[in-house]
């Protein structure tokens, strides 16, 4: 029991009742002070409120004549004094009408222009409000244009990626928000970035601005014609950036956009505001009622605290058992034991993955009793003839002759071809596979590789222009192309044909290896590139081959950086087509 973990989920609620009941007892005695505290922060609550609904009003109106009908109502409702004045004095609004003298000192300048963050109000890095937008909000047609585009777009994104948003700037100007660059591109969202001509006409002014800001002084610094972006990025032809010209262009944007903005905003007021009137609360005594009352809630507490513990243990220990006799299943030789899941919570989603787990195990157990049998199979028919031979004419019955010899020495070679084909798979499931990436001239590989066949019957050629230059590793990519055209030589009949051939797609170099063989199924198709896989399912020896060579050509391949795909119809032939990047290679 001391290891449960139902046993200690219940022991540490019900340490966490027991605290939370000596807190209760003790706050019991501080809620005076709480109370106080709590209305204090109630206070900075409006405060913040007050501010950032004026705040709101200043960036998008350019003057302070309506304010009145903004704030007395919140004034209403706090039961504060709201008095603003412009910073030369000037009244502009106070709540009050018994004529008192506002206090010495303003608790805040609002001004859109110069953002304080004393009330928590969020601000930008040159401080002015996102909400002054002056020049840059757009007229109704625009947003009507745009909000459709925007729709249309999203539809799109969603219908592709199942993600995004539509964000609207305080200007109007919508913009695709969670969705994937790709996806968004590929949907038209760039057009979503482009400024209207009413955004541009404004970007354009803040341009200049930006640029007079920076050849002022005696000495102007060759910083000019800078082009403000949407977002207030900005770029410079012809200038190398560096921190300093990048401060300097900074400093100038942001006092430019002031200068753009002043127009169109109420100018800076001095903000006054005092406390609501009415005393503190009295506050919570400890009388013998209400101890008692404190002990009866904190005992409900605790009884409550207890019975949903225990409720929620048993729910989460009864998965956790069958989480456990399953993987003890597992330990004692049942490869592919699942669980029952239930709900999406944590547990379930443990058991998901449980049962993801196990099948996965199986199938590789699976895999693996496969391949160990194909292997053996391989390894058998040539060791068995080795084996054979040597005991005949160890027995006199054959004679070590040079046919003999030959023929054995095929074998061996069989075998080995088999083991190097073995390890080359094992270095590139392991990641080892090491590539040596060069300049290869891909039309003259291809005349070697085809030079070295000498396939009986069949007419083998290279169709692929001059000058076809691919970055890769020469030996492995001969090896690719190599089995490739084995592969089509071997399951083409006397009579047939086999062309390679070579060509440049885009940024990428595409080898085509085509045969008029018998073809392959459609349902054997997906399976052209597993190991051991072969179409002669007797596995005979006349179509010859290990059921290997097209598994190292998709590792190849994909070392490459590449990939390697088949297409086949039966009776008319099959096309292997090689896709590698011209200009690099993995390494």
């Amino acid at each position: 029991m001391r290891r449960s973990l139902l046993l200690r989920l219940f022991v540490l609620s019900a340490l966490v009742a027991v605290a939370s009941i000596a807190a209760t007892a003790w706050l019991a005695a501080r809620t005076t002070s709480g109370a106080i505290q709590q209305e204090q922060g109630q206070a900075l609550a409006d405060d913040g409120n007050i501010y950032r609904g004026l705040l709101k009003y200043a960036a998008t109106h350019p003057n302070w004549h309506d304010v009145a009908t903004e704030v007395r109502g919140t004034a209403s409702i706090t039961g504060r004094r709201i008095a603003l004045t412009l910073t030369d004095g000037t009244p502009v609004f106070d709540s009050a009408t018994d004529g008192r003298p506002l206090p010495l000192r303003p608790s805040i300048v609002v001004d859109p222009l110069q953002v304080d963050s004393g009330l928590g109000q969020e601000t930008t890095a040159d401080r002015i409000d996102p909400d002054a937008v002056g020049p840059y909000a757009l007229p109704d047609a625009d947003r009507t244009r745009l909000g459709a585009l925007a729709q249309r777009v999203l539809r799109c994104v969603q219908a592709r990626s199942g993600v995004g948003t539509v964000v609207t700037s305080p200007g109007g100007h919508p913009r695709i928000e969670g969705a994937d660059p790709f996806v968004l591109s590929s949907c038209n969202g760039s057009t979503l970035s482009l400024p209207t001509k009413t955004e541009q006409a404004a970007l354009d002014q803040l341009s200049t601005l930006v640029s007079a800001c920076l050849n002022r002084g005696p000495e102007p610094k060759p910083l000019a014609q800078v082009q403000v972006l949407l977002d207030f990025t900005w770029v410079q032809k012809g200038v190398v950036r560096d921190a300093e010209s990048n401060q300097a262009v900074q400093s100038c944007l942001s006092a430019a956009r002031r200068e753009q903005l002043t127009p169109f905003v109420a100018p800076a007021a001095s903000l006054y505001l005092t406390a609501p009137g009415g005393e503190a609360p009295a506050g919570f005594t400890l009388s013998p009622e209400n101890k008692v009352r404190l002990f009866e809630v904190a005992g409900g507490i605790l009884l409550l605290t207890l019975l949903v513990t225990v409720l929620a243990g048993v729910r989460l220990i009864r998965p956790l058992r069958a989480l456990t006799g399953a993987a003890k299943r597992m330990e004692g030789g049942e490869s592919g034991a699942q669980v029952k899941v239930r709900g999406r919570d944590e547990i379930a989603r443990l058991g998901t993955a449980f049962n993801a787990m196990s099948a996965s195990r199986e199938r590789l157990e699976e895999t693996r009793k496969a391949m160990v049998s194909d292997i053996a199979h391989e390894l058998r028919t040539p060791l068995s003839n080795i084996r054979g031979w040597l005991e005949a004419t160890q027995d006199g019955i054959s004679r070590l002759d040079d046919e003999l010899v030959d023929s054995l020495l095929e074998e061996a070679v069989h075998l080995q071809h088999i083991v190097d084909d073995l390890q080359d798979l094992a270095l590139a499931d392991a990641g080892a596979l090491r590539l040596h990436p060069e300049p290869v001239d891909a039309a003259h590989l291809l005349a070697q590789v085809v030079a070295a066949q000498s396939p009986a019957g069949v007419a083998l050629s290279v169709e692929a222009p001059d000058a076809l230059e691919v970055t890769a590793d020469p030996v492995r990519l001969r090896q690719a192309v190599g089995n490739l055209v084995s592969n089509a030589v071997r399951y083409t009949p006397a009579g047939g044909a086999v062309v390679v051939r070579g060509r440049r797609d885009g940024d990428d170099v595409v080898i085509e290896v085509a045969d008029t063989g018998a073809g392959i199924d459609a349902a054997d198709l997906p399976h052209v590139f597993d190991r051991f896989w072969r179409a002669d399912k007797a596995r005979t020896r006349g179509t010859g081959g290990s059921g290997l060579g097209l598994a190292i050509v998709k590792k190849l391949a994909e070392a490459h950086g590449g990939a390697v795909a088949a297409a086949s119809a039966p009776g008319q032939g099959s096309t292997f087509t090689l896709r590698l990047p011209a200009g690099t290679a993995a390494g």
